[in-house]
């Protein structure tokens, strides 16, 4: 069997659509079940045993001869999270204790890393550990994630096939319950339709201008497609960007729900709030040639294919993936 950690939530909950959609059904979930809000993300979905992400490590190691994979994607996803002692039981210590137990029982382990971990992104964006340990994350949230990716490239004892995976810009169905934390193409998607306007953070950097920050925006679909092929194929063991390679602004997103919904396109520029105007990516760019160096070949939506297919298959209907 197979086992998703993270499931209440975006991704996980993708994952395990995309395991049925492969007709694998045999999956254990693992998450904090008791949030009402995120219940719609697997409550139609197929899997054998869903255990509560406390009681998990305990089952794990009383069940590892039954688990031929384990997909990490839980943690504490919200950057603006200030207490450093829920990043570290849930981001690092809770990550430390799952590595431990699947390189104790040979069982191939993938974990969601973070682009956050590249800070500003002075040191690049390249996915080679060999200069890991330069990286300088803006946020508490990308130190636990870096916290991580370095603690377990020390390790003498591994999983038979590991791969940390540092998302860039997710987007797509099933983030309806992250607030503050969805992306921008949720918030913009309700915006327009309450006020048929959007409002995007004016630039506090001299050679970006408003609506002009650019990041790496990558479908959930794809993210998905991308941890079915290392599922599958087990290549060499890394740490893997998953993002299009492409970076394109926040102009460019928003105008593209605007054309899905048949709407002229209306921008406002708003002050960036204070709290993250220090610590603002205004630039990110996955370096993707190591994940297509060990074979993977298939093409990431554009932001107009990915955007028309999120507003129109799920944002306009309240649908999930």
């Amino acid at each position: 069997m197979k086992v998703i950690t993270g499931v209440a939530g975006f991704i996980g909950s993708c994952m395990l659509s995309r395991l049925n959609q492969e007709g694998i059904k045999d999956v254990v979930i693992v998450d904090d079940f008791s949030k009402e809000e995120r219940k719609n993300n697997y409550k139609d979905k197929q899997y054998s045993l869903a255990i509560d992400r406390e009681e998990f490590p305990l089952w794990l190691k009383d069940n590892a001869d039954k688990v031929d994979f384990v997909v990490h994607l839980g943690a504490r996803s919200d950057t603006t999270e200030k207490d450093w002692n829920v990043f570290l039981k849930l981001n690092l210590g809770y990550s430390q204790t799952l590595w431990k137990i699947c390189a104790d029982n040979n069982i191939p382990f993938i974990y969601a890393s973070s682009a956050a971990t590249y800070g500003d992104g002075n040191n690049g964006y390249s996915d080679d550990i060999a200069t890991i340990d330069k990286l300088q994350p803006l946020n508490l949230y990308g130190k636990s994630k870096q916290d991580f990716d370095i603690w377990q490239l020390q390790q003498e004892k591994r999983p038979p096939f590991w791969a940390g995976l540092k998302f860039f810009n997710v987007y797509g169905p099933n983030e309806y319950h992250k607030g503050r934390m969805a992306s921008v193409v949720m918030h913009a998607f309700y915006q327009i339709k309450e006020q048929g306007r959007v409002a995007l953070f004016k630039s506090h950097r001299e050679g970006f201008k408003d609506g002009e920050q650019l990041r790496d925006f990558v479908y959930v679909k794809d993210v998905v497609e991308v941890i079915l092929f290392l599922m599958k194929e087990q290549p060499k063991s890394d740490i893997y960007n998953i993002g299009t390679g492409a970076a394109r602004s926040f102009y460019d997103l928003v105008k593209n729900i605007f054309v899905a919904l048949g709407k002229d396109v209306a921008v406002d520029f708003i002050p960036m709030p204070v709290d993250i105007r220090d610590k603002y990516q205004y630039y990110t760019c996955a370096d993707m040639d190591k994940l297509k160096s060990v074979g993977y070949t298939k093409q990431f939506s554009s932001i107009e294919e990915g955007v028309k297919d999120y507003v129109l298959n799920y944002l306009s209907e309240h649908k999930y993936f």
